[in-house]
């Protein structure tokens, strides 16, 4: 044997040699983060999970219908991934109740989940006493962007504070020959516009009324009959060529100054951050109007499909636990636009839009749960259904009334 093949020989002897422990903890990862700055934060995952001894496989899927459905698909068939992306609501629950996934309790417990997360989380990620998900970040799903640039060029000199400033902002800058709101017509998207219009112009008391109790009586009343009226008027300020815009497209119109205002997710600002845009000079952002106005949690969580695997329980152990670790918090929220789950971080290079919604996480009277931790998928997906008929078709206020009690007493 030559001196070549005998080195080689006791290299792949060594290679054989080395304990499982020391080959890196393989996580294949379902997630829909396919935008830009989506992407640079799921990076800051899958760095971090690098460098606590894991090897991330990223499975992105577009949209988070079609990602879910994908996973959902592979568990049930017996092929599932490591982990797969939810939002923090009950859209994991059924396959939770059939048994598909694994807890984590164990590192929820020794890092102390339930000592810094929100109640509101904690609810939806605990179930009978086990933790069947890892929060990733908040979102609150309904700020309201403005374009600087668009702004300037409709003499808009301050940015609303108000509906009613809003409406008279959204008015100046159609005269100016922009597209006041930028809208994306999907959906979901209906419907963060239709939340942000319950919350902000019909307030609390009536929100919880609607989604948390199903009240028909609040939903026939007059009351949420202008909060509809309201958000059908948002909508004579959107282009004809808002069907079906991606979200992420609706905000180029405002780095480009074409559009003026956009209600969407605090993950906007990653795309401002990849198109080096800043807060203040190129964007402005508002989480609702007024001090005390109602800050919606919403997010992203980790589940974690049910495996008898050893290597594959560990790469799940060690993925909650690193995606809920400070730094991971904060590296990623400073890519995707949302704010870390947790306050003992070090927050001071967050933005300023961050450091709104860090302060209003602080004030527990301002917390409203996003409507679908109040309701099943089926019962989100039947209003859903109805808001964008209202929202796209010329359908009576008073029978989209009606339709809501139906769509919400299933």
């Amino acid at each position: 044997m030559t001196s070549r093949r005998r080195a080689l020989a006791a290299a792949l002897l060594t290679a054989a040699a080395l304990p499982a422990a020391a080959q890196p903890l393989k996580a294949e990862v379902i997630h829909w983060w396919t935008s830009g700055g989506e992407s640079a934060a799921v990076k800051t995952l899958a760095e971090a999970y690098k460098a606590q001894g894991g090897l991330w496989v990223d499975t992105a899927v577009a949209l988070g219908e079609q990602a879910r459905s994908v996973a959902i698909n592979r568990i049930a068939g017996g092929n599932p991934p490591t982990a797969a992306q939810f939002n923090t609501t009950q859209q994991f629950r059924d396959i939770v109740d059939q048994g598909y996934l694994n807890n984590v309790d164990a590192v929820a417990q020794r890092d102390g989940w339930d000592k810094f997360l929100p109640q509101l989380v904690l609810d939806v990620i605990r179930v009978k006493g086990h933790y069947y998900a890892a929060p990733v970040n908040i979102h609150n799903m309904t700020w309201f962007w403005f374009s600087k640039a668009a702004f300037k060029k409709a003499g808009i000199a301050e940015e609303p504070k108000t509906f009613d400033e809003l409406f008279a902002a959204l008015d100046k800058l159609k005269a100016a020959g922009l597209v006041p709101l930028a809208h994306g017509g999907q959906p979901w998207q209906d419907g963060i516009v239709f939340t942000a219009t319950l919350a902000h112009f019909g307030g609390r008391d009536l929100y919880l009324k609607v989604f948390r109790d199903r009240d028909p009586k609040a939903i026939l009343s007059e009351d949420f009959k202008k909060v509809l009226l309201t958000y059908k008027r948002l909508q004579s300020y959107t282009d004809k060529g808002s069907p079906g815009r991606n979200w992420n497209d609706a905000t180029a119109m405002l780095i480009n100054g074409r559009g003026g205002v956009q209600i969407m997710g605090d993950w906007v600002k990653g795309e401002f951050a990849q198109a080096k845009q800043e807060h203040g000079r190129d964007y402005g952002c508002a989480p609702g109007f007024g001090p005390k106005a109602p800050y919606i949690i919403q997010g992203d969580v980790m589940v974690f499909p049910k495996t008898n695997k050893p290597d594959q329980i560990k790469a799940q152990q060690l993925l909650a636990s690193v995606i809920t670790q400070p730094a991971t918090q904060v590296a990623f929220s400073m890519k995707k636009g949302s704010i870390p789950i947790r306050t003992d971080v070090d927050a001071s290079k967050m933005d300023a839009c961050a450091q709104m919604g860090l302060a209003a996480m602080k004030d527990k009277s301002r917390h409203l749960g996003n409507g679908e931790i109040y309701l099943t998928p089926d019962q989100n997906g039947a209003l859903q259904d109805v808001i964008t008929a209202f929202w796209n078709r010329n359908v009576p206020v008073e029978k989209t009334q009606k339709d809501i009690v139906s769509a919400l007493r299933n």
